[in-house]
């Protein structure tokens, strides 16, 4: 999608997402010189911005709990099953196929991720091992894809970041 694009979609609903942004930076890094239709594309949306005619959609004001915990799971799981077999699994897809099968935990809250985290604990950690398990096991099974295209790095950065808070936040003090 081109940069014109992004914005006449902005103006049109009022609002810049995360996603638009990501892709405005992406195609402004992968471009040597922008046309001036670019230019003056994204001296609107700036415009529009500064006026409020726009408003940039923050990040994230909201987390999913139930990522934490699969995360958790399926790192402990594929650990084991590597020492066992040496081979090499992609956690993403086994998480990614487990939260598919399980209910999402969203808090925007310290206290409501805490509450959402002992929750799951005690209602859903069977639930969960069983559906990392099963993703486990479906990931040997799965087909080869050619030219398969994994999410972005910057993405898995993010990923990396919960998972780093989600360790301060159960490390003895």
């Amino acid at each position: 999608m081109s940069i014109q694009k992004i914005v006449e979609n902005a103006l049109q609903d009022g609002y810049l997402t995360p996603i638009m942004e990501e892709e405005v930076g992406r195609i402004c890094e992968s471009a040597s010189d922008l046309p001036m239709e670019e230019y003056m594309a994204l001296d609107r949306l700036m415009g529009a911005l500064l006026t409020g005619e726009v408003k940039a959609v923050p990040r994230k004001q909201f987390i999913n709990v139930m990522e934490e915990l699969v995360l958790s799971e399926a790192i402990t799981q594929v650990a084991e099953q590597e020492a066992k077999q040496s081979c090499q699994l992609d956690i993403g897809d086994i998480a990614a196929y487990a939260l598919n099968r399980l209910p999402p935990l969203y808090a925007t809250s310290h206290e409501g991720a805490d509450y959402q985290r002992k929750r799951a604990k005690e209602e859903l950690q069977a639930l969960i091992a069983q559906q990392v398990t099963e993703g486990i096991q479906r990931y040997f099974e799965r087909p080869t894809i050619p030219n398969r295209r994994p999410i972005e790095q910057q993405q898995r950065s993010d990923l990396l970041a919960s998972m780093t808070d989600m360790l301060k936040s159960l490390a003895p003090d």
